[in-house]
């Protein structure tokens, strides 16, 4: 049977690292912010990418099927977990997220460097889903490696505190995503955006990548994984032990569906969603939309730290539960004064997805405070969900099978429940639309 060190373990450990935890805290979040502004871009720019990348002449088709390739990098995510998850628990933690930020920034750059649909014909979708595959494989490794990485080098009752650092970096990365494309058009024409200037942030992330991996080389194993190790008690089957060990699988189970599951609903719909719905659905231009939603992020990043330190002050799940049971109930009344405070011009074209006027997009007249306000408060959601959750899995999970473990639940519930919803979303829109005219005739 899968044992689980105690606490005390864990906090002896981590006493014994080797150099300050700031600085191991730096490292990891810093390189876990670059590869979530890597696998970001894309979907920042998904709307965008559907006349780049796909056929022209069905723009409902074209974005969807733009929507699809965002959400594969997320289909793959857990077998990017169960493959680098099996390698951190063989090899270490520190070989493993190395090496996933080297796949991730790679793919990344290669992206803007790919020729458009009008260059190559149907060969560009099908390498941009190829890289999108890579990104969603290196990602799926990366989040557990971090979180454990900073989770074993911390003593028990600041675990919670020191772990919502790296969750942090997610936001972070969405909203330097944000920040960049943002510059990078505003200092240019439309037309030289859509001919070259949407490069540029895929190009800048070879630059991120380089110092990344410069801080990473100088971090050593964790001490607990060092002694593992040492004492021959690390995994030699990190898969058998995880999902043919009867109560690891619950363990896995209860943590995808009691809590990664609703945190990536929660995540995806209060910052990428309410994007996607300001900027494309209600019609809300760029500009506004990414000062909205950017601001929300920068005032509510410092939930992260509020809460995680709560979690180990009062227990991990309260947090979580709270944030969850916030986001059911108020996400519908939110939605409808997002809309009211937009102000969208026309009506909703369920053909078109959305505001719309002798079937063409309009653009609306944005209430800037109130809805930054209402993006803020899902963005508080987030942090409440995803704040305690590093913690709250390494905790939940034996350390000789850890990486494997708490990496298949998260990006399982992350990568599917919540990656997809942009997709459902705009899916069940265009459905909404066709069930309309049927029942007209």
């Amino acid at each position: 049977p899968v044992v689980k060190e105690s606490p005390d373990q864990m906090s002896a450990a981590a006493q014994s690292r080797p150099y300050r935890l700031p600085f191991v805290i730096a490292a990891s979040a810093a390189g876990t912010v670059i590869e979530w502004y890597d696998f970001y871009l894309y979907g920042v720019l998904a709307a965008f990418f559907s006349t780049q990348f796909f056929p022209p002449g069905n723009d409902v088709a074209a974005l969807l099927a733009s929507l699809a390739t965002f959400g594969a990098g997320f289909a793959v995510r857990p077998f990017g977990a169960a493959f680098f998850g099996r390698l951190g628990d063989l090899t270490g933690r520190k070989f493993t997220f190395m090496l996933t930020i080297l796949i991730m920034g790679s793919s990344t750059a290669l992206v803007g460097v790919l020729p458009t649909y009008g260059q190559i014909g149907l060969v560009a979708p099908v390498i941009l889903v190829v890289l999108r595959l890579a990104q969603g494989l290196a990602l799926g490794g990366e989040y557990g490696g971090a979180a454990i990485y900073v989770a074993e080098h911390s003593r028990d009752e600041h675990r919670g505190r020191n772990t919502s650092w790296i969750q942090t970096t997610a936001t972070m990365g969405l909203m330097l995503a944000l920040l960049v494309i943002g510059v990078t058009r505003v200092n240019m024409t439309d037309a030289a955006f859509k001919d070259f200037g949407w490069r540029i942030p895929f190009l800048l992330s070879v630059i991120l990548v380089v110092i990344a991996l410069v801080i990473r080389v100088r971090l050593q194993e964790t001490p607990l994984f060092s002694r593992l190790k040492a004492s021959g008690k690390a995994s030699t089957s990190p898969w058998r032990e995880s999902f043919g060990n009867r109560d690891n699988l619950k363990l896995i189970l209860i943590a995808l569906f009691g809590a990664t599951a609703a945190q990536a609903v929660v995540w995806y719909q209060g910052q990428f969603q309410a994007l996607f719905f300001l900027g494309t659905v209600l019609g809300v231009k760029y500009t506004d939309t990414y000062l909205i939603v950017g601001a929300a992020l920068v005032l509510g990043t410092p939930f992260f730290l509020v809460f995680g330190r709560l979690s180990d002050r009062i227990g991990r799940k309260p947090v979580i539960i709270a944030g969850f049971a916030l986001a059911a109930v108020t996400y519908y009344p939110i939605y409808q004064l997002m809309t009211q405070f937009a102000h969208p011009v026309g009506q909703f074209d369920a053909a078109l997805g959305k505001w719309a006027e002798a079937g063409k997009a309009t653009v609306a007249n944005p209430e800037i405070l109130p809805l930054t306000a209402l993006v803020w408060i899902q963005v508080v959601y987030v942090t409440m969900v995803y704040g305690p959750i590093a913690a709250f899995l390494v905790e939940f999970f034996p350390a000789r099978i850890r990486y494997t473990s708490l990496s298949i639940p998260y990006h399982l519930g992350n990568g599917w429940f919540g990656g997809f919803l942009p997709l459902i979303s705009a899916s069940l829109l265009r459905s909404e639309e066709h069930t309309s005219e049927l029942q007209s005739r």
